[in-house]
């Protein structure tokens, strides 16, 4: 099968599209034909072998997984024996958790992991888009958020920032999108109450404060934006550093405003299958929306990657290994 292969850390063209072998299932085990999958900051950081200690998941010296990719939509190709969720033509979409290896043609999973099938109506680009399940753990599980709260998203227009609007809105929270002057129309309707052009506005210096500041994009700080903390306000942020690994138990200890950084792709299979299915429902009652930003195909991978790592993304970038349908 044609797999994106990454053998080396470097820039974009280290990942180039080759042959491997087709994975075969097990006795539980479920083989999907992949037609489109995420690309997004964690094939990244992979990819790069930054930071330096995220080396320790992906290998010392080189990818210790070549084929990179978590979050895919496609349609069952073959089943193991023990199988009975799932049958051959179902159109599902899914992650593969720390196994990673869904930018290739084919990916085996546990029938027991993250694997649904899909909501109708949507492509499998769509899809993809929808698995991560990044923002629902941090606004729900880590920042407890809820109606009447303020938040603030830092990156509200890239992959989980569009997701982190819609939920946090759904939680029932006044919500701040920070954002570049591109993106703002697309977090507006979504349900931003305020956007704020960070070309423009350092957010750090309006006077504002909030319960929750989400910074997804890992662009500021805790102790840049401890200020616009009210008390007992958290600050959570998807990208791990030393500063925030050191802030995350300290703050915890001594109270008040919190520094929060989860590593929420090590979560149990079957944590993120229950968040799966959370996510199904909210698109299917109307709650979330997915947002594709652009697709890319296979034998193009690291043009996907060079987007990923442009400014003024809108959604989420997806890699196709079949046809958009």
């Amino acid at each position: 099968m044609r797999a994106a292969v990454c053998t080396a850390y470097g820039p974009p063209d280290v990942v180039r599209e080759a042959d491997v072998e087709t994975p075969t299932p097990g006795p539980d085990e479920v083989l999907v034909r992949v037609h489109a999958a995420t690309v997004t900051a964690a094939d990244r950081a992979f990819r790069s072998g930054t930071p330096r200690f995220a080396r320790l998941f992906s290998g010392l010296r080189r990818p210790k997984k070549t084929v990179l990719g978590t979050e895919f939509a496609g349609e069952v190709a073959a089943v193991g024996a023990a199988v009975t969720r799932f049958a051959v033509g179902d159109r599902v979409f899914g992650a593969t958790d720390l196994g990673l290896g869904a930018h290739a043609e084919y990916v085996r999973v546990k029938e027991s992991g993250t694997l649904s099938a899909m909501p109708a109506g949507l492509t499998y680009a769509e899809a993809a888009t929808l698995v991560d399940g990044t923002a629902l753990a941090f606004l729900r599980d880590h920042a407890g958020l809820h109606s009447g709260q303020s938040i603030l998203v830092n990156g509200a227009s890239g992959a989980v920032g569009v997701q982190a609007v819609q939920l946090a809105r759904h939680f029932g929270a006044d919500v701040t999108a920070v954002c570049s002057a591109a993106g703002a129309d697309l977090v507006t309707r979504l349900g931003a109450n305020r956007v704020v052009d960070y070309t423009r506005t350092d957010v750090t210096k309006e006077g504002r404060t909030y319960d929750v500041v989400f910074d997804v994009a890992g662009a500021s700080s805790y102790g840049r934006c401890r200020r616009l903390l009210k008390p007992g306000g958290r600050y959570l942020t998807t990208v791990p550093s030393l500063a925030i690994l050191v802030q995350a138990p300290w703050t915890r200890m001594v109270g008040g405003r919190r520094a929060i950084v989860a590593f929420t792709g090590l979560r149990p299979a079957a944590a993120k299958a229950k968040d799966l299915a959370v996510v199904k429902e909210l698109f299917e009652s109307g709650h979330l929306v997915a947002v594709v930003d652009r697709t890319v195909g296979l034998a193009h991978v690291a043009d996907a990657y060079r987007h990923l790592d442009s400014q003024g993304k809108r959604g989420t970038t997806v890699l196709l290994t079949g046809p958009l349908v």
